[in-house]
């Protein structure tokens, strides 16, 4: 039930999402040769005159050292959550997608799949890597917190890179500079200018081999520690930025296919559906479940079904009270003991009507394979009823394991 309370003021007005707490979070780390970092990404992106082609191959240049270009893990990141806010991370396609999706939609499909998962797969949506941070993490403060005693990605980084900039390192300096200088370069580049693609290129050189310099400034301690943390802090988030696109541009598709089953395995219900399915599925998963279906379905019940192993006892004992068993329990009584007999489905009851009690207990001992040799009809009757009495409890418990079988997806 939606709450009521507050509705009609969130209804006039927009929510206006965006990505700003993960923008304040990048500022907060944003230090020494970071910040220049940031801006050199920056003044890249926003530049008129660079071609597409020349701005690719330019931050291809300085991104040599992956973990000290933090600009473009920034940048990328943002752009990122822009594509998920703005809905456009999900390809345009004439069959799937023929017209732009929307953040609510986003939303909506990935709550579909928290249940649909469950439903289809028989296990949690975070079991598949389907669970909401896993379409939404960079925008849900999946690097500012943890779910175990680890450190945060950006807390990490911000504790790292403070450690390297507080040391004034000189190579730390000399990319500062040659960042500075690709800078400027670039915001001078105006409509006009001519052939400056090899000043460009000196340019980035210069950035690429300080960007080297400083890295092998970082290769002994006590900076080699914080070195392998912006390591690890740059693979966590390519991690997650590669988990969400995959799971974003697919989305659509993913659902689809997950609601198709589920439908598919609703109209099983009808005899002549599910025999044409059957027939027509050339995956041999399919055609087990359908030609399977009557059987699977005759085996549920809810009587069977229990939470732990450890119930199993204890729902036996209550579906044999149910249906009346032990029926007999005294085996001095020959008769009900017999009269037992005839009714279990192990033992050929033929000409049983000819035979005494007697003569029937130990007639059906035989057939069980329970010793009759030098036995009293006593002793006889009492290994006989015990038998019979744990078939029951035998029957009664494979039951029990079809029901849970049957009612367990695979």
């Amino acid at each position: 039930m939606t709450v009521a309370k507050g509705l009609k003021s969130i209804a006039e007005n927009t929510p206006n999402f965006s990505n700003q707490a993960l923008e304040n979070a990048i500022n907060d780390i944003k230090l020494g040769w970071t910040i220049k970092s940031v801006d050199l990404d920056t003044a890249i992106q926003n530049n008129t005159v660079l071609t597409t082609s020349q701005k690719n191959d330019l931050k291809d240049d300085i991104n040599n050292i992956e973990h000290l270009n933090i600009g473009r893990a920034f940048g990328d990141l943002l752009r990122h959550t822009n594509t998920i806010l703005d809905g456009s991370i999900i390809p345009l396609d004439d069959a799937t997608n023929p017209t732009p999706s929307t953040f609510l939609e986003i939303l909506q499909n990935v709550q579909t799949i928290q249940g649909l998962v469950p439903e289809v797969l028989g296990v949690s949506a975070s079991d598949k890597n389907r669970a909401v941070n896993d379409h939404l993490g960079t925008l849900n403060n999946v690097f500012l917190e943890t779910t175990d005693s680890s450190t945060p990605v950006f807390t990490s980084l911000k504790e790292s890179i403070t450690f390297i900039t507080n040391a004034n390192l000189a190579t730390e300096t000399a990319l500062e500079t040659a960042i500075d200088d690709l800078r400027n370069f670039i915001n001078s580049v105006t409509g006009d200018s001519t052939d400056f693609q090899q000043t460009l290129d000196t340019f980035a050189t210069a950035v690429a081999t300080a960007q080297t310099d400083f890295n092998n400034a970082l290769a002994s301690e006590p900076y080699l520690t914080h070195r392998t943390r912006l390591i690890d802090a740059r693979e966590a988030i390519n991690v997650q930025v590669a988990l969400e696109n995959s799971n974003l541009t697919g989305i659509l598709t993913y659902v689809d296919t997950l609601s198709s089953n589920l439908s598919y395995s609703a109209l099983a219900e009808d005899t002549e559906l599910r025999k044409l399915m059957a027939n027509v599925a050339q995956d041999t998963n399919w055609q087990t479940y359908f030609n399977d279906y009557e059987t699977n379905q005759a085996n549920l019940n809810p009587i069977y079904t229990t939470d732990t192993d450890s119930d199993k006892s204890a729902v036996i004992d209550q579906v044999l009270a149910d249906s009346g068993l032990p029926d007999v329990t005294d085996s001095t009584d020959f008769d009900a003991v017999a009269s037992k007999a005839k009714r279990d489905t192990r033992i050929d009851t033929a000409n049983f009507d000819r035979f005494t009690s007697e003569q029937i207990i130990e007639k059906s001992c035989v057939q069980l394979g329970i010793t009759t040799a030098n036995r009293t009809i006593s002793a006889l009757s009492g290994s006989l009823l015990r038998n019979m009495n744990q078939h029951d409890r035998d029957t009664i418990a494979q039951q029990l394991d079809l029901n849970e079988s049957a009612d367990t997806i695979s």
